[in-house]
């Protein structure tokens, strides 16, 4: 028991170095948080169990690569991650409709489908409400894209008639806004759902 005195950051830093147990302390640690995430957006014990092995498969290839960096910050880390994985659960099943943006951005996937339980509908509204916020932050230019494109449905063509720019300006400002706010939510660890 007296692992859980050593902080994630030094846990992580023994795995990395050879320390097999240190990730079985991490994950005797945080297991429930992780669980109960998962399980908070699928409601199916299978598929969560399922997802949560991702995760850790996703998190010790990650570890094994050299490529974690987020200082101290290993749970949001990994919450994000458990999170990506419920999104391509949903994708794989088709019950959330994609939305096309080579992969920069995903969260518009989430805030698109129309077929919600009360439960979903509730999680959807703070998503749709964060996003908001987020947006809100993007250079004016930007900004008007995105939301002709994602709240207003218009086609590239429609948005650069509309402002006057070509259709590849309209498309590169884009690919800018969703990057940005890539970025927002990754440096603040947000996690777009509750």
């Amino acid at each position: 028991m007296k692992n859980y005195t050593i902080t994630d950051a030094v846990l992580v830093s023994n795995y990395i170095n050879g320390d097999e147990a240190a990730l079985s302390t991490l994950i005797t640690r945080h297991k429930q948080r992780i669980y109960s995430f998962i399980y908070s957006k699928v409601y199916d014990q299978d598929v969560t169990e399922d997802i949560f092995q991702d995760t850790f498969i996703k998190v010790i290839k990650t570890l094994k690569k050299g490529k974690y960096n987020e200082e101290g910050k290993f749970l949001p880390w990994v919450i994000r991650i458990s999170h990506n994985l419920v999104i391509d659960h949903f994708r794989k099943g088709n019950r959330m409709p994609k939305f096309e943006d080579n992969g920069e951005f995903s969260i518009f996937s989430v805030i698109s489908d129309t077929d919600l339980n009360a439960e979903k509908r509730i999680i959807k509204d703070q998503v749709e409400e964060d996003l908001r916020g987020l947006i809100q932050e993007l250079p004016e230019d930007q900004k008007e894209v995105l939301i002709m494109r994602i709240y207003k449905d218009m086609s590239f063509k429609e948005i650069s008639d509309k402002t006057g720019v070509s259709i590849n300006t309209a498309l590169g400002r884009m690919r800018y806004a969703l990057i940005n706010l890539r970025k927002v939510i990754d440096k603040n660890n947000i996690v777009l759902t509750n």
